[in-house]
């Protein structure tokens, strides 16, 4: 009986990717890009939510102090209506200046989110052009070392 000796895999994978380098270099750097652009997305999700914030303390606050009036003793039955209606119509008022001012935050987060999504685009699209550049003459340099060596 003969023994037949195995091939040693690990030593062969090893060997494999001795011949292709990878670049962990680029792979760093779209790991920091990213990290990057995570980061400037979160500042304008809380600059937002920071601003609509306040547009909801205030709306609460003046609804809050509009209602006191309502509540407030009259002399006559008529000026409870009167105080109702004009309530009413300061609240539809209100609301309106209210939804118009979360809609400009909407609108602002809205333009700072295409903003970064287009310069990380570009950015991302340079960097991955460098990176195939960079892996491609790595390539050709180990393939012509792979035939020469034979």
């Amino acid at each position: 009986m003969t023994k037949t000796k195995t091939d040693d895999v690990t030593k062969m994978v090893q060997d494999m990717m001795a011949a292709f380098p990878v670049d962990t270099g680029a792979l760093q750097d779209a790991f920091k890009s990213q990290a990057a652009l995570g980061e400037k997305l979160s500042k304008v999700a809380l600059e937002a939510a920071e601003k609509s914030t306040e547009i909801s303390s205030k709306w609460t606050k003046d609804t809050i102090s509009r209602l006191g009036e309502v509540t407030k003793l009259k002399d006559e039955p008529a000026d409870y209506s009167k105080a109702v209606t004009d309530y009413a119509s300061a609240q539809t008022e209100m609301v309106a200046e209210t939804m118009a001012a979360f809609a400009e935050v909407a609108k602002k987060v809205q333009m700072e989110t295409v903003e970064l999504m287009l310069a990380a685009g570009k950015d991302f699209s340079e960097d991955a052009t460098a990176a195939v550049k960079k892996a491609t003459n790595e390539v050709t340099e180990a393939a012509k070392k792979a035939t020469t060596a034979k």
